[in-house]
């Protein structure tokens, strides 16, 4: 099957976002522009490490720029978007890959996000290696360039996205049920 990608240049919308309630929510990434929306369907540790990479690639661009590149220190007040995601919800696919590079020509960040290859797990390195390739029948791909401003917006709509879940247990730090849970700690006992 020939690959599909999605493709946004500095997207009008790109953000993380959940549906359902903390303890079974589902994770996505969506990007919108001129009423065009790619929703993928992805992890909670893939939200919150994408995020956190993100900050990194940005503070280490500006720093090899000497303060130079058009990337601010914080997320711009004026850009946070706490809006939910945009209607019709329709998941192209789950995420399995991502990588983010910082263009330092066209002073973006690029955000890839490939679909999760069925039985990817087991093959040797030389095949996987190929994936990452731009070919014809390669994973379907989700493909992002933002500007710095537009990237650490997400980045912070994602940590807090990801922050916003359920509270930890103060014994083992696993996350609370509304009900409770059978903390490890404990030998077991309801918390």
């Amino acid at each position: 099957m020939t690959r599909q990608v999605f493709f946004y240049d500095q997207p009008e919308r790109f953000v993380a976002g959940t549906v359902g309630q903390p303890g079974a929510r589902a994770f996505y990434l969506q990007a919108s522009a001129r009423g065009r929306i790619t929703s993928v369907l992805l992890e909670k540790t893939q939200v919150a490490a994408l995020a956190e990479r993100i900050e990194e690639v940005l503070d280490e661009a500006l720093r090899r720029s000497g303060g130079d590149a058009e990337i601010p220190a914080a997320a711009p007040a004026a850009l946070i978007d706490t809006a939910p995601l945009d209607l019709p919800l329709e998941q192209e696919f789950r995420v399995g890959t991502m990588a983010l590079a910082w263009d330092g020509v066209e002073s973006c960040l690029v955000v890839e996000a490939q679909a999760v290859i069925e039985g990817a797990e087991g093959e040797d390195d030389e095949e996987t290696e190929q994936v990452f390739e731009d070919e014809e029948n390669g994973p379907d791909m989700l493909r992002v360039r933002l500007s710095g401003a537009m990237a650490r917006v997400f980045a912070k709509r994602a940590l807090d996205l990801v922050a916003a879940g359920r509270r930890p247990c103060p014994f083992c730090n696993l996350p609370l049920d509304p009900e409770g849970h059978l903390c490890p700690r404990a030998n077991g006992y309801r918390r």
